[in-house]
């Protein structure tokens, strides 16, 4: 079985009720957690939620199969959730599916797979498996989202206010849904009872735009910009900058590029086309530089190392929590680097 981004939502109900295994994939890493969210939403009865690595599955790829077969400690359901990058996947799979016994659900968000991927084409012409792709939202798609999620939570927004909060999240519904949390809890909003957000309650919890947020070092690292990284790092260490949600925000503007640069094609033209995007309000103004900046240094293979070398980190982050900051700083600074030497190939090669 397999589902557009369209209209999974409206497939999302019979897919939880007759698949088994699920493989959400593409560069928008927010949507496709939320689409494995939503499937467990649907669940009868989800029980306990496993969670494995993608990583630990590639080296022992019979253990998926054995934890989806076993039981929990007390008897009760679960249900497995592997967090993945590409097909590093695909044998614990064909392994899981080739068992007779009986597999509780198995949910895989594999952000950095396509539908054409080894495990997709594996999974997609079952009956009990499903498999989506999801591709991130533009700024103007995004503000919608952002509207629709303040409207579930009782709170009021302006089109200039949720595109703020979509700007602020670096478009990533999770940092979303989290400040619009924070501000229904504010104001005291509820879908029964609304209220109406201004700036200063967004000042109030917190919301950070995009020039002081996130933004200022996601651009410095991904343009090569070695110079201003002390001035970056102390700012996040000053501001307490969540490593995980930082790192979201690279993500978000490296999906972001894999999207343009596919449009750009290997020939095309970086400023033209950001120009065009820029009109067309699927990129905000203020991100016009940086983007033709970043695409003239990542483009084809090291595009695609960048984004194996942020979901890597994102392993890291997760595994060590504890020393996330200094994991997150030292892999910045050696994306930075790489992005600097290639800018100035680039610059001496035009």
């Amino acid at each position: 079985m397999k589902a557009t981004q369209k209209d999974f939502k409206g497939l999302a109900a019979r897919a939880a009720r007759d698949a088994r295994v699920f493989f959400f994939c593409g560069p928008d890493d927010a949507g496709a957690q939320d689409a494995a969210e939503l499937i467990v939403s649907h669940l009868a009865n989800p029980g306990e939620r496993v969670e494995l690595n993608g990583s630990d599955l590639r080296r022992d790829p019979v253990r998926l199969g054995d934890e989806a077969r076993s039981t929990s400690l007390f008897g009760d359901a679960r249900h497995i959730w592997v967090r993945a990058s590409g097909d590093e996947v695909h044998d614990a799979v064909e392994n899981l599916i080739g068992g007779e016994a009986e597999a509780c659900p198995v949910l895989i968000v594999a952000t950095s797979a396509t539908d054409k991927s080894r495990t997709a084409k594996l999974l997609a012409p079952r009956s009990d498996a499903l498999v989506a792709m999801f591709y991130p939202p533009d700024l103007r798609a995004m503000t919608g989202t952002v509207r629709d999620m303040a409207d579930a939570a009782g709170v009021r927004l302006s089109g200039d206010m949720a595109e703020r909060i979509a700007r602020a999240a670096a478009l990533d519904s999770r940092l979303a849904q989290s400040e619009l949390t924070k501000l229904a809890l504010y104001l005291d909003a509820s879908p029964e009872a609304p209220r109406t957000a201004d700036p200063a309650a967004l000042d109030a919890i917190g919301a950070r735009s995009d020039d002081d947020g996130f933004m200022s070092l996601v651009n410095a690292v991904l343009s090569g910009e070695t110079a201003k990284l002390a001035e970056e790092f102390n700012r996040m260490h000053d501001l307490a900058l969540n490593p995980v949600g930082l790192l979201l925000a690279f993500e978000r503007r490296a999906a972001q590029l894999v999207q343009l640069a596919g449009k750009l094609g290997p020939r095309g033209n970086p400023v033209e086309l950001v120009e065009a995007e820029a009109a067309a309000r699927r990129v905000f103004w203020k991100d016009k530089r940086d983007l033709i900046t970043q695409l003239k240094v990542w483009r084809g293979r090291k595009l695609s190392r960048l984004v194996e070398r942020l979901m890597a980190l994102h392993r890291q982050l997760m595994t060590n929590s504890q020393n996330a900051e200094l994991l997150l700083t030292h892999g910045l600074a050696e994306i930075a680097r790489a992005a600097a030497a290639r800018g100035s190939g680039a610059a001496r090669r035009g």
